[in-house]
């Protein structure tokens, strides 16, 4: 079988059939995304440039589509590939085959929940970063940048009906959880860490790669910290879904905060933030790490204590 002489590749070669995947989903998805938004949306290939304006509201809808088909094509179906051609077993690989247990779930929730002012706190440092005066133009290009895709961020947030909250939800949340997870935790994390027989070296790669995807210098580092966050609730769990839920919760939390109010959203990215927010962030750090000894403990509790439990926890057969 195919998988039998994946096994026996080399890392670099593994590597080299990952970017292939992802680069050919991503084209593929794109150009039947375009096809498909020539009779939906009336697209008229001639203008198609001005059809990706977003600062024109009547795109919205097509700009959220073509998000979606970009997603799918570059997150979720390269995974699924390469998860069939590495071992055969998709659920097995991705470690999906499996239901969490409650309580993990309701930690990685609660952790996703604390670590709102860390997370903001962080972001502050990220932005408040100088270069030097022989990047001034490099740095002045990031912030365009940042500055294009906040606004972008801003009018796919925007709604008005529930409906297009749920929209939202989907495009937002329910994809780029599941996709990102698939590719960063389920294939890189798995990658590096076998590349270098270190998981710690692992998940920080796939957490950089993560941060750096998002093309946001001045989100680096907290989207990194995060990262790396899945990235070790994957490891302690051997579940997938348990980064899933918790990418999912911290994507949905801004786009409700949103739906619900858009002051709101503004006032949750302050928490953590200015001078006198020490304090706040001290609190988020201190419960985070608590909650994140639990979940680790828990785990480590319910660890097959035998060479049976561990051959039959296929699951955990990539991690050693």
């Amino acid at each position: 079988m195919i998988s039998k002489s994946f096994k026996t590749a080399s890392n670099f070669v593994k590597l080299i059939f990952i970017l292939f995947s992802i680069l050919a989903g991503f084209v593929i998805f794109m150009v039947l995304g375009i096809i498909i938004s020539i009779p939906v949306f009336g697209v008229d290939l001639a203008f198609f440039s001005d059809a990706l304006n977003p600062s024109n509201p009547e795109n919205i809808n097509l700009l959220k589509f073509l998000q979606s088909m970009y997603s799918i094509g570059l997150f979720v179906i390269p995974p699924i590939i390469i998860a069939f051609f590495f071992s055969g077993k998709i659920t097995i690989y991705l470690k999906i085959s499996r239901a969490p247990g409650l309580a993990l779930i309701l930690l990685s929730a609660l952790i996703i929940l604390f670590a709102f002012p860390l997370i903001n706190f962080l972001l502050e440092i990220n932005q408040n970063i100088r270069f030097p005066e022989s990047l001034s133009a490099f740095e002045e290009l990031m912030k365009q940048l940042e500055e294009e895709a906040e606004k972008t961020t801003a009018l796919f947030l925007e709604t008005n009906t529930f409906s297009v909250y749920l929209v939202n939800i989907i495009i937002l949340a329910i994809i780029p959880a599941i996709g990102e997870e698939f590719l960063f935790r389920g294939i890189f994390q798995r990658l590096f860490h076998n590349w270098t027989k270190n998981i710690h070296i692992g998940i920080w790669v796939a957490a950089f790669l993560f941060s750096a995807m998002h093309m946001q210098f001045y989100g680096l580092i907290p989207r990194m910290v995060l990262g790396a966050l899945f990235g070790y609730l994957l490891y302690w769990s051997q579940n997938m879904w348990v980064p899933i839920f918790a990418h999912f919760l911290n994507n949905a939390f801004a786009v409700t905060f949103y739906y619900v109010s858009g002051n709101i959203a503004k006032e949750a990215e302050t928490i953590g933030t200015g001078k006198g927010a020490i304090s706040q962030v001290l609190i988020s750090a201190i419960l985070v790490a608590s909650l994140i000894y639990i979940f680790y403990r828990i785990r480590k509790e319910k660890q097959p204590k035998n060479l049976i439990s561990i051959i039959s926890d296929n699951e955990r057969d990539s991690e050693h």
